[in-house]
């Protein structure tokens, strides 16, 4: 019996998404593994890049289900807190919504 999964990993200037049959009781490294995406980044470490599922942080000896997307998500150039409060310091306004400012 097997599983349908898809892998998806982004960088700046390349999206690559890949699509993958799996046997029941694959794990997310197992399923990483399967779908080549290290034999296409080389140097991509997954022991620095955070691993989730649909959006949700999870661990490499997750089982998958039917239909998981395995995301592979990498390190934030920038805190997004630090950058708020850079921008407050200079007085600059964060619109947030599409309503009037």
């Amino acid at each position: 019996m097997t599983i349908n999964i898809e892998v998806v990993y982004a960088l700046a200037d390349v999206q690559v998404l890949l699509k993958k049959e799996v046997p029941v009781g694959t794990t997310v490294m197992q399923g990483i593994e399967a779908s080549g995406i290290l034999a296409k980044f080389p140097g991509l470490d997954l022991s620095a890049h955070k691993l989730g599922i649909f959006g949700k942080l999870t661990k490499p000896e997750t089982v998958l289900r039917d239909k998981d997307r395995i995301e592979i998500y990498r390190p934030l150039i920038a805190d997004p807190k630090e950058v708020r409060r850079r921008r407050a310091e200079e007085g600059k306004v964060m619109k947030k919504g599409g309503g009037d400012a």
